[in-house]
């Protein structure tokens, strides 16, 4: 089996955990304080924050803006639970915009059309590894007074117009999930550049200590061990590498898929796509529904993924907050997604095979 995805781990990651373990200093210490350095100045940042998931990230970042109850947000509806759940867990909405049909990142006109009173933020979502088009997000948030956030957790080391995303916005949160672009096991991260906000940050995640046994608030277990850390050391280093291969094999996607009905993925002018996901959509021109290629492909050993088959303004834990939703756009892409394996372990063969499976469709 082709797997969809898979983490990209070898001996200098394997060395890493043994060397903190060795040392005796497991929780939080000097290999996370490396990491967030490392990982900062790799965005262009100031400041790096290390947490323990995506989410963390995403939580810790709208608590320490203030955004609350009684507050909007607006995320797209195209993305992971956990863009929008993070908004839920401060008291505040969710506001769903619907996605621009080609790069499936957050519409530039539904964002506009969903500010009001209440509105304190916009969560720009960099989806499947491609940047969203961040500056006129940022320049409406500049323009209303409120804040630009960037959820770039499919997206470790993608550039828009020159500069990577983590420091596009008041912030970035980068998820360290297994399947991502690069891992930690379980983990995250926020870059910022502003002192204060980062500040506010490593307080809320360390149960809301300004120092030692002195809580100013009421914060979280979200730290990350200094065993995530040194894997993530690592493969930082190899970042880059990984996003070449992963680029490799979606031109190869390109140049070779067939396209009666195959629409491949399709890049904005002046970004760097990293292809967390290769993903296509299946219409009605092509000869199977998405389900069956899936499934055809599946009896064939390689394996495919839907990101994502619910938009989020259809998921039951959002209905309070979505009775006036209208994305079309989304409900389309859901139903047509289909992610193609383009981690890096996928071989020259593998791609290959790919290609002619679907080509072979009878």
């Amino acid at each position: 089996m082709i797997p969809v995805g898979k983490p990209s781990v070898a001996k200098e990651e394997e060395e890493a955990v043994l060397r903190v373990l060795r040392s005796g200093m497991l929780a939080q210490g000097p290999e996370t304080s490396a990491f967030e350095q490392e990982f900062a100045r790799y965005c262009g940042t100031a400041h790096a924050v290390a947490v323990s998931s995506g989410t963390a990230a995403l939580h810790a970042t709208l608590h320490a803006l203030g955004i609350g109850k009684g507050h909007e947000v607006i995320v797209p509806s195209f993305t992971f639970f956990a863009t929008a759940s993070a908004v839920c867990m401060c008291g505040a909405r969710p506001r769903f915009g619907d996605i621009d049909p080609d790069t499936f990142n957050l519409s530039i006109g539904s964002v506009q059309d969903l500010l009001s009173s209440r509105t304190r933020a916009v969560i720009g979502v960099h989806l499947f590894g491609q940047p969203c088009d961040a500056r006129p997000l940022r320049e409406i948030c500049d323009d209303e007074g409120i804040v630009f956030i960037e959820d770039a957790a499919q997206a470790h080391g993608a550039e828009y117009h020159g500069k990577r995303v983590g420091g596009l916005g008041i912030a970035g949160c980068f998820s360290f999930y297994p399947t991502k672009n690069m891992t930690t096991g379980e983990g995250g991260i926020v870059t910022t550049d502003d002192a204060g906000l980062a500040r506010k940050v490593r307080v809320f995640v360390n149960h809301g200590q300004e120092e030692k046994y002195v809580h100013t608030c009421i914060g979280y277990n979200y730290r990350m061990t200094d065993i995530a850390a040194a894997i993530g050391r690592e493969q930082l280093k190899k970042l880059d590498a990984f996003n070449r291969r992963r680029q490799e094999t979606a031109a190869y996607y390109d140049a070779h898929l067939p396209r009666d009905g195959i629409v491949c993925p399709f890049t904005a002018p002046g970004v760097t796509h990293v292809y967390h996901q290769y993903v296509i959509r299946v219409t009605g021109g092509f000869r199977l529904t998405r389900d069956e290629l899936a499934g055809y492909l599946r009896e064939r050993g390689i394996g495919t993924a839907v990101h994502y088959p619910v938009p989020l303004h259809r998921q039951p834990a959002f209905a309070a907050h979505a009775r006036d939703a209208r994305c079309p756009v989304a409900e389309e892409c859901a139903a047509t997604v289909l992610s193609l394996p383009v981690h890096p372990g996928v071989t020259g063969a593998d791609r290959d095979r790919v290609c002619r499976t679907i080509a072979e469709v009878p």
